[in-house]
């Protein structure tokens, strides 16, 4: 114990002490970080103390807003294609297709079926779709006005012709059934405001510029509720096509947005009239019986079969039911295979809505 007293002493001990002190203290710091740094304390539960977090609720997917019912049908109807492949007669009024205008259990108003089903195909000729040969149709309006002429046209004139129904017709329901068994398709006719007005006089219950949408379409109401069983309307009354309430489109939006939703096309007895929005539609490409000479109706059916040859399709319009126009018009049709031509109905011949 002596001995290790006096290394030590003196101030030579003082030296070996403080060596003793860095040679520890050096020592230490070597081990330390040989261990590293120490191991931080969790502070979380045991893991079979934990319970498992809930999962953040799920967020529901947004979904796209409906539109209103008039329009949702308006965007099914220009979604669909109007026409039928299948042969044969056209079928009855469906009552799927119908309902009763407000106020009454007797008249009835065309719409879309719940299953989605159209007037506008449901009573569509049959027109084979595959076909490559240029289209060729021809509307004759005034169906009704004279039971015995219509009927006879009915007789007459081959299936692909399609037929519009004066609105002013009366006791018609034979006429029609005898139009579905020749497999004529159809149209009604839309009395509406035309250019010589009032020495043109579309009717009483015609389409006006002088009034308000209201009261337009409650004359359209009136005009659709009057038969069943078409493919669509037409603005050809006889020899009118009112043109001055055509050619106003604030006039007639509301009716094309009226037809669309109820599953309708339109046929605009205008010449060349550009395509119109919300509603399949086709404008008609000339008037093949003014003037009503027989020279010149071959003439102007001559014209139609070219435009078709030319453009891949054309529709023509009779505007009043006469014998020479029947005869004449007969005639033509029996000779357009021959010519390479289809004749088609104008459900084959319409064309979808444009954006406007």
């Amino acid at each position: 114990m002596a001995g290790q007293g006096q290394i030590f002493a003196g101030w030579r001990g003082l030296g070996r002490f403080w060596l003793v002190v860095a040679l520890f203290l050096a020592s230490g710091g070597v081990t330390l970080e040989i261990l590293g740094p120490p191991s931080a304390i969790s502070t979380r539960p045991l893991a079979s103390q934990t319970t498992p977090a809930a999962p953040p609720p799920a967020q529901p997917k947004p979904q796209p807003a409906k539109p209103p019912p008039k329009e949702a049908a308006a965007i099914a109807t220009a979604r669909l294609r109007p026409g039928r492949d299948t042969p044969g007669p056209i079928t009855d009024p469906d009552p799927a297709l119908l309902e009763p205008v407000a106020g009454s259990t007797s008249t009835f108003l065309p719409r879309i079926a719940s299953d989605g089903r159209m007037p506008m195909q449901v009573y569509a000729a049959g027109f084979d779709t595959t076909t490559r040969r240029p289209r060729v149709g021809l509307l004759l309006a005034g169906i009704g006005l004279n039971q015995a002429e219509s009927e006879t046209a009915i007789r007459t004139l081959p299936g692909g012709v399609t037929l519009a129904i004066s609105p002013y017709a009366e006791n018609i329901s034979k006429l029609l059934t005898l139009a579905r068994a020749a497999e004529h398709e159809y149209l009604i006719s839309i009395p509406m405001e035309p250019q010589g007005f009032p020495l043109n006089d579309p009717g009483k219950e015609a389409l006006m510029t002088n009034l308000s949408p209201e009261q337009n379409l409650s004359r359209l109401e009136w005009v659709l509720s009057r038969v069943a069983g078409y493919v669509g309307a037409t603005g050809a009354l006889g020899s009118l096509r009112g043109e001055r309430f055509a050619s106003l489109a604030d006039e007639m939006k509301p009716v094309l947005s009226e037809l669309a939703q109820r599953g309708l096309l339109y046929i605009d007895p205008r010449p060349g009239a550009a395509p119109l929005p919300l509603v399949w539609s086709r404008a008609i490409d000339l008037v093949v019986d003014e003037p009503e000479n027989a020279a010149s109706i071959d003439d102007k059916l001559a014209r139609l079969t070219k435009l078709a040859h030319d453009k891949g399709s054309a529709l023509g319009l009779a505007t009043v039911i006469r014998p020479i126009t029947i005869q004449r018009v007969a005639a033509w049709a029996n000779g357009l295979e021959a010519d390479g031509l289809a004749l088609a109905p104008v459900s084959a011949l319409a064309q979808p809505p444009v954006a406007r």
